[in-house]
């Protein structure tokens, strides 16, 4: 099989599953517990906490380890107080927009930030937003969909003004480009494992140190009492080693995904009528996204998937709709050419073999 949907899910990487290993066998002890194997057992999350810190410049204090991205924007978004005002881009991941639905059935106000044709945040909305009471703003980093990278500094330098708390889901974004928790001035942060080699089931909320939260549930003090439960050991344990390999490699992988999107796009733009959305905006270096015209995705995507080619039509979270793309509509694709939308989302084990396989694959799949 030809995977090209890695930022549904990655594969665990070797190196994690063995660093993980320990903890599924010998070490099983409660991290709560007080006698030698407990403490073992602690140490090897702080070990964790320390290794994802690295990786986005924060301090171990601010990493709250969660069981993926989902309940890290839940438990962002939960921190607004009753009856407030908050806004989100239109183009967020289902997780954010989902709950920014609940908020709103119990009596908050949700405004939705509209983007360009390029996915881009409009500014002079974002101006709006800052003379507004609005309490919390979030705004993904890098889309899901179509990889477009929001400049997430400009925008909280542009609204801390009214000292606003911004969060920013940084799930697609981490462990492909450099991310800085500190220099993009943000108070709530998003992480997930299974995004970057590791296991799925973990994550993290980086929450400033004074930045007060509501917790989701209640019952423990694990995590600074913001989540508590049992730690997930060895999940944390994957996470922290798949965020050590992803700041010491990078640049590499930067460079060679990079280098794959190229030689992906520049084959895709020989076919006629098809289009890649976004394709001037600043975008992540493994995301392409595009659309032919009379073509209904999800067919060509089942008829890719007969040939072993693995490909998503949008977000894994949003899979079973019938709708378009909420990402498309918010950037005005005429809605058939939306409908035809496929996603390709390459990781450090593809090759340029696969990407000629997959071209002609394609061409064969559109021209029956």
């Amino acid at each position: 099989m030809i995977y090209f949907d890695h930022n549904a899910s990655t594969p665990l990487d070797e190196r994690v599953l063995d660093a993980m290993m320990p903890f599924l066998t010998t070490f099983y002890g409660n991290p709560s517990s007080l006698y030698r194997q407990g403490r073992l057992v602690r140490s090897a999350i702080d070990t964790a906490r320390e290794q994802v810190a690295a990786l986005i410049n924060c301090t171990p204090r601010e990493v709250i380890f969660t069981s993926g991205g989902t309940e890290g924007n839940n438990l962002a978004l939960n921190s607004v107080l009753q009856n407030s005002h908050i806004a989100i881009s239109s183009t967020e991941h289902p997780s954010t927009l989902y709950f920014a639905d609940h908020l709103a059935a119990k009596g908050n106000q949700v405004e939705y930030i509209t983007v360009d044709e390029f996915g881009i945040i409009n500014g002079s909305h974002l101006e709006q937003i800052g003379k507004s009471p609005t309490k919390l703003v979030s705004i993904m980093l890098a889309n899901n969909e179509t990889g477009v990278i929001q400049d997430i500094n400009q925008i909280t330098q542009q609204l801390k003004i009214k000292e606003l708390t911004v969060h920013t889901d940084a799930v697609q974004a981490v462990g492909k480009i450099p991310v800085s928790f500190t220099d993009l001035g943000v108070d709530l942060m998003t992480l997930s494992s299974h995004k970057i080699y590791g296991p799925k089931g973990c994550g993290a909320l980086i929450s400033k140190i004074k930045h007060p939260l509501s917790p989701l549930m209640f019952g423990g003090n694990q995590e600074n009492d913001i989540r508590p439960g049992t730690e997930n050991v060895a999940a944390i344990v994957g996470f922290g080693k798949a965020a050590e390999l992803a700041k010491i490699e990078l640049t590499t992988r930067y460079e060679y995904l990079n280098s794959l999107r190229s030689t992906l796009e520049e084959e895709l733009l020989k076919i006629p009528g098809l289009c890649i959305f976004a394709y001037q905006a600043h975008r992540l270096p493994n995301t392409t996204q595009f659309g032919i015209a009379g073509i209904d995705g999800e067919m060509l995507l089942m008829n890719l998937d007969i040939k072993g080619i693995a490909v998503s039509s949008g977000s894994a979270c949003a899979s079973g709709s019938n709708e378009i793309s909420h990402v498309l509509k918010a950037m005005g694709v005429e809605p058939m050419l939306a409908k035809s939308a496929i996603r390709v989302s390459l990781g450090i084990s593809n090759t340029k073999a696969q990407i000629h396989t997959f071209i002609d694959q394609l061409i064969k799949c559109i021209t029956v």
